[in-house]
């Protein structure tokens, strides 16, 4: 997790401040891992250079693009099937055209398709649980998928993640990447998560979830959900380091 806020750099950019309490601490007693992750020393702003805010440049020519994340191969995989769409935005509700989002998930059982996961929950042959989309000209991103499941992962007794998808979002540069988690509104395991209420304003974790959306879920095939992305400013996504 990260918490970083300069008022002063804020007024030089022109972007709006993040309001307080709205970013997770970089250390936080209930989230067990942050302790031995977080830095113990002041964290120093380092002035970037055009190395860091002009590459690479991330394109489907080069890394291309995988939207369809509920098979693999011409197989289906298990689970309920979920379309997402969203908008990529700035401060000022203006989108963010050319972002790559790459995604990483639990399949529709709650296992992740790594080795190191090893919870007693199957494995399945057609779902590897990663993906790639960008943005278009106005913001736009959509992918298909399957529902995670929930999974146990030992912060604290009987502990349960909720379902969520995993974005990393990736700018002009290196210095330019994001990571945030999307969730699932109704979830009752929301009020029991460390990590979701590691950000201590309420509105800003609602953020985080996405909203059940109609209009995206196709008929007898998939239901949709919207879920934008704000980079910058009071209404910033919730992110995580």
């Amino acid at each position: 997790m990260t918490e970083l806020h300069d008022t002063a750099a804020d007024a030089r950019t022109g972007f709006r401040a993040v309001t307080p309490g709205t970013q997770p601490p970089n250390d936080f007693p209930e989230y067990g891992s942050t302790h031995k992750r977080h830095p113990l020393q002041p964290l120093l702003r380092i002035p970037q250079t055009v190395t860091e805010i002009t590459g690479p440049r991330f394109s489907p020519s080069h890394y291309p693009a995988t939207i369809d994340l509920s098979k693999h191969g011409s197989h289906e995989a298990m689970g309920e099937r979920i379309v997402v769409r969203g908008r990529v935005l700035d401060e000022n509700g203006r989108p963010v055209p050319d972002t790559m989002i790459e995604l990483w998930q639990a399949n529709a059982a709650g296992r992740y398709a790594h080795e190191r996961d090893q919870h007693d929950a199957p494995l399945d042959p057609h779902f590897k649980g990663e993906g790639r989309v960008f943005t278009d000209a106005d913001g736009w991103y959509q992918f298909t998928s399957i529902k995670p499941g929930a999974y146990p992962w030992r912060n604290h007794f009987n502990a349960w993640r909720p379902n969520h998808i995993h974005y990393s979002l990736f700018g002009p540069g290196f210095a330019t990447r994001l990571i945030t988690q999307m969730y699932f509104p109704g979830d009752p395991l929301l009020d029991l998560d460390p990590i979701f209420h590691a950000v201590p304003d309420a509105a800003a974790r609602q953020r985080l979830i996405a909203k059940f959306d109609i209009e995206i879920t196709q008929p007898e095939w998939a239901l949709g959900y919207r879920f934008d992305i704000v980079l910058r400013g009071r209404d910033a996504t919730i992110t995580e380091e």
